[in-house]
């Protein structure tokens, strides 16, 4: 073991330059886990105001803090500890990079001296750990003198929240967190900067919407976090044009208003539609995977493509031919339209478009013997407030509610940005501690394998969050995928516990529910205190896909 200088209870150091710039940015809470190299900052940390969430697991202490930030609005902070510590967050990291949601990390590094000598033998040295944090970050610093911190932190957090939003990786060695120091943080300011269209592009953009005959809208994630999101359905309603929304833009329109198409991407009559569109206004959306219904989007017509990151601006190009690119904050963008252009006469024509689209769908799905899917879907929504926020891992109801889910007035949040498996209780955990407000979290019983030492959290720090984890003894959405490719699953079935019996052991209150009880489960469950796991058993299906 290497052995720490011991410091006077008195003197400051690094670590509480990073804790008091924390402090003064108007952060409240940090998530982590300590180790040796990071000790400095938990030190300083118990000399502070700040709130520790202590996570069990580096990846979970990630997704706490990306659900953290979607909730609270700020960035997230996030402590790590150096080698395996960093490395283990890297998985978590990866789904807020992609969704764009921000977080702060600090994390520690073996001293200076070591890092002039690769290999050195340090414990924990992973000698292109900054590297390493790049590829899931929208940048990566290392600090290397206690001085330049503040300066530091404060242009780490201005750029976590700025569009695109993203975490963002400050790294200081060991000994820098050490270092004595004589003068105390007294003011620091930060924010977000404006991202506003360019003024010739917008131009070009109005004048294709007011040309368009046919014009869609499909609305993403880019666009619901933007601060301004609230002039979609005027925007929406001037150019009478229907609004398919993907996953993470739920919510931008509301589900019931007579635009909304919904979003079942991964339906061919929402395909069709966005394909026949003369002008698509594609607001926050990466047109990736599940948003093009797997790569089979074909457009017939010009594409505007709003986006706040240049790389996706470019992939969309690089995979559509001539796009109108505005790289710009897709709130900002719609509000810049709803002022330069002119309402058109509502002839009932994009309503009807919707509402057969909406029929068109719902046969389908009626032909499939999927009731019990569908009755689930409704189940929970009428358990929760429609205030609630929810959070969705990788699995079968996962996968429903990305297309289903209405959120009404409450948020709808998922790990569908890369997909990391686990995500959904720690999200919902971060998300609690956010705004002392019970979160749902909905997992398989694969998922809920990779979360469950964060009950020990979860009890800990009396986080309201109500589990439900829906047992199918098996990673249900791969045995689907892999049945219906090679007419067989390997390696999907699973062993698990006795997930009532387990939340127990840690004292988490529990119970296991038939399909008919999981309504009332939720609903009792919102009106009590700390955190509560609901446990169903049942085999879920998903439906027939479109795409093909």
């Amino acid at each position: 073991m290497t052995l720490l200088t011991p410091l006077t209870p008195v003197t400051l150091h690094g670590g509480d330059l990073v804790v008091r710039t924390l402090t003064e940015l108007g952060a409240t809470t940090v998530f982590g886990i300590p180790g040796q190299h990071a000790l400095g900052l938990f030190d300083a940390l118990g000399r502070s105001s700040l709130r520790y969430v202590g996570n069990r697991v580096e990846n979970n202490a990630a997704f706490a803090a990306d659900g953290f930030a979607r909730a609270g609005g700020l960035p997230a902070v996030l402590f790590l500890s150096t080698g395996p510590g960093a490395l283990t967050a890297l998985a978590g990291l990866q789904e807020a990079r992609a969704t764009g949601v921000p977080v702060l990390v600090v994390c520690s590094q073996v001293p200076r001296s070591g890092l002039e000598h690769p290999r050195s033998g340090h414990l924990h040295q992973l000698d292109e750990q900054l590297a390493a944090a790049g590829q899931v970050t929208k940048s990566a610093r290392r600090v290397m003198r206690a001085q330049d911190i503040p300066s530091m932190v404060a242009a780490a957090w201005t750029q976590a929240l700025t569009a695109p939003a993203g975490p963002v990786w400050v790294e200081i060695p060991q000994d820098v967190l050490l270092e004595p120091v004589t003068e105390v943080v007294a003011s620091v300011q930060a924010g977000a900067t404006g991202l506003p269209p360019d003024l010739l592009l917008l131009e070009q953009a109005c004048s294709w919407l007011r040309q368009a005959e046919r014009p869609v809208i499909l609305a993403g994630g880019g666009l619901a976090r933007s601060a301004v999101r609230g002039d979609l359905p005027a925007l929406a309603e001037m150019l009478r044009a229907p609004v398919v929304t993907t996953a993470s833009g739920k919510g931008v329109l509301r589900a019931d208003h007579p635009l909304a198409a919904g979003s079942w991407l991964e339906d061919r009559l929402t395909t069709e539609l966005l394909e026949t569109a003369d002008v698509l206004l594609v607001l926050g959306s990466a047109l990736g995977e599940i948003t093009s219904n797997y790569f089979t989007f074909r457009p017939q017509g010009r594409i505007i493509s709003v986006n706040a990151d240049p790389i996706v601006l470019d992939s969309t190009r690089a995979r559509f031919g001539e796009i109108l690119a505005l790289p710009a904050d897709a709130g900002e963008t719609v509000r810049a339209l709803v002022a330069d252009l002119h309402p058109r006469p509502a002839d009932g024509r994009a309503e009807s478009v919707v509402q057969e689209l909406r029929a068109g769908i719902q046969k389908r799905i009626a032909g499939q013997d999927l009731e019990a899917e569908q009755g689930l879907l409704r189940d929970v929504r009428a358990g929760v407030p429609d205030d609630a926020e929810t959070f969705w891992d990788m699995t079968v109801a996962g996968y429903w509610a990305w297309s289903c889910w209405d959120p009404r007035s409450g948020g709808f949040h998922s790990a569908q940005g890369s997909g990391g498996i686990g995500w959904a209780f720690a999200a919902a955990l971060g998300a609690a501690a956010a705004s002392g407000r019970r979160t749902l979290a909905v997992s398989g019983d694969g998922g809920a394998m990779y979360s469950l030492a964060e009950l020990a959290v979860a009890r800990q720090h009396d986080l309201p969050v109500t589990w439900l984890v829906v047992d199918d003894g098996g990673y249900g959405i791969l045995r689907e995928y892999m049945t219906d490719t090679f007419g067989r699953a390997v390696g999907t079935e699973l062993g698990r516990p006795d997930f009532v019996r387990l939340a127990e052991a840690f004292g988490v209150a529990a119970e296991l529910v038939d399909p008919a009880g999981v309504e009332a489960a939720i609903a009792r469950d919102w009106e009590a205190p700390g955190p509560r796991v609901v446990v169903l058993r049942q085999h879920l299906r998903m439906f027939a896909p479109t795409h093909i």
